[in-house]
């Protein structure tokens, strides 16, 4: 069972290397475990599973058109609002009863994650296109590394053949662990905040959406506003500002919501003559001066004042998104709860963050979805220490490299993302994002990774009151040409909120103390 760490200290990463971030804390409870009589099942595609739904969607299928109708009436009529409220109940039952099985199949994969491997070793075999593939008929781990060797992302190239090897990717996050992600992602919501899921209580503000398996048929059902598919974020901003009583916020990241809130800022006036137009939708002039009256008291606690009901931010965790989690949670999203339904590496969603109410940035690698291998590494240097392992031999407080097996080009491809491991659930690891490997200052010769040099640079911004770091970018000194006859260093500029009467001789980057980044550094 997971073993919590009582405490892990705070980190910030680096925007622009594509870091992670992770909340420490108190631990979290576990799944219930389900008991489990007889063998592991089949594996079945994710269209199998939901064919037991199909009752349920034809239901909502039907009861669609009636709601959406009913919602772009003018004037609300209460004899229809029960359409609505009966699509909820029954789309929200389809998920659940969903949700129940995945987490059944769940727990029946971790309590034996090496048969579930070797599965998934399988379909990724029978599935490869690769000319190269001489494994078809063989799924040993042995045999497998032997005949593919670990390739990192930036050495693949182009073949003879003029197929282009790339990195593992998925714009869709489509796969069984998104599926999973998204059903058990929803239900855990649910369960921890019944009520933030009401109709009409929840609205994106970006297009891209942060659930790995967007399903389309429950969105609308579920109270999903804004129209389905739309790609203009000003549209869907406005739709957001005109409901006051949300409950939910989703946007595709953190980083994507940073500059929402930072649009909203800079365009409010704009925005709330739309609402007071009615471009689109009826005019709101109450509405609009809400909004003015809102931006007038500054950023901090701003999503609460538009929406006093808000309850959570639902963001995509896809690495690079600690210094906007940390911008939104002190500044605009003050007070509101931060969840991630899943951790998306460069392979599609590799972690399942299925418990809300715990700290940001704890996953569980799950066995069953994609091939994933971890390769240890050495304490200190982060260098490859030994072969790969499988996820059952991973071991508490170690740090490893993700791997995953590409089943198109059959590559095994080192994802770069360096992971710890904090816990375990059944067999399987829970983790927790470090850095990516890589991404290193070496100016000269010291080796500094990314999450050592951002972390002193969060303690240097911290002589700043009030600072809240943006996001910051880092270059040697050599390339701009200003070391002006001083030794090799680094030119760092930081994007800041929350200074005010900032002097001159303050904004000067000769005011933080050289040795607080060398401190955290050495």
């Amino acid at each position: 069972m997971f073993s919590p760490p009582h405490h892990l200290p705070d980190r910030f990463h680096l925007v622009f290397l594509c870091a992670g971030e992770w909340g420490g804390g108190n631990g979290f409870s576990p799944l219930p475990l389900v008991p489990v009589l007889g063998g592991l099942p089949p594996a079945r595609s994710c269209l199998e599973m939901l064919l037991p739904l199909l009752p349920c969607l034809v239901l909502c299928l039907l009861l669609l058109p009636l709601a959406v109708l009913w919602r772009r009436r003018p004037s609300q009529d209460a004899r229809l609002s029960w359409l609505v409220h009966l699509q909820h109940r029954v789309a929200w039952g389809a998920l659940c009863w969903a949700a129940a099985w995945q987490r059944k199949s769940l727990v029946r994969s971790t309590l034996h994650a090496g048969q579930s491997q070797q599965r998934a070793l399988r379909r990724c075999l029978q599935g490869a296109q690769s000319p190269r593939c001489p494994l078809r008929g063989s799924t040993d781990i042995g045999v497998f590394r032997n005949h593919l060797p670990l390739t990192k992302a930036s050495q693949l190239q182009e073949e003879e053949s003029g197929v282009q090897l790339l990195p593992p990717t998925s714009n869709q996050y489509r796969g069984e662990v998104s599926l999973q992600a998204t059903l058990l992602g929803l239900a855990a919501l649910k369960k921890t905040c019944p009520e933030v899921l009401a109709p009409e209580g929840t609205a994106r503000v970006t297009p891209s959406s942060p659930w790995p398996y967007p399903l389309p048929w429950p969105w609308h059902a579920l109270g999903q506003l804004g129209p389905a598919g739309a790609k203009d974020p000003r549209a869907l901003l406005l739709e957001a500002l005109r409901s006051p009583g949300l409950r939910v916020l989703e946007a595709g990241t953190a980083v994507e919501l940073l500059d929402v809130f930072l649009g909203l800022e800079a365009d409010g006036e704009e925005l709330a003559e739309a609402l007071a137009a009615g471009n689109p939708g009826a005019s709101l002039p109450r509405r609009a001066a809400e909004l003015r009256e809102a931006l007038e008291q500054g950023p901090r606690g701003l999503a609460l004042r538009l929406w006093p009901k808000l309850q959570v931010v639902v963001t995509l965790d896809a690495g690079g998104q600690a210094e906007a989690v940390a911008a939104l949670g002190a500044l605009w999203c003050q007070g509101l709860a931060f969840f991630s339904p899943a951790y998306a590496a460069s392979g599609g969603a590799v972690g399942l963050s299925l418990w809300p109410e715990q700290p940001h940035g704890l996953y569980l690698l799950p066995p069953g979805g994609p091939f994933i291998e971890l390769l240890p590494l050495k304490e200190g240097t982060r260098e490859e220490a030994a072969p790969t392992i499988l996820l059952a031999e991973a071991q508490k407080g170690k740090e490893y490299e993700l791997v995953l097996t590409d089943h198109t080009s059959l590559t095994r491809c080192r994802l770069g993302d360096v992971v710890q491991v904090v816990g375990a659930y059944n067999q399987c690891p829970v983790v927790r994002f470090i850095c990516r490997l890589g991404q290193t200052l070496s100016v000269r010769g010291e080796d500094t990774g990314e999450d050592v040099f951002s972390e002193a640079l969060g303690r240097a911004v911290g002589q700043w009151p009030g600072a809240r770091l943006l996001d910051h970018g880092c270059v040697e000194s050599s390339i701009l040409d200003s070391s002006e006859g001083s030794a090799p260093h680094y030119e760092v500029f930081v994007a800041l909120k929350g200074l005010r009467n900032l002097s001159e001789e303050n904004r000067d980057k000769s005011t933080i103390n050289p040795r607080t980044l060398v401190a955290g550094c050495s």
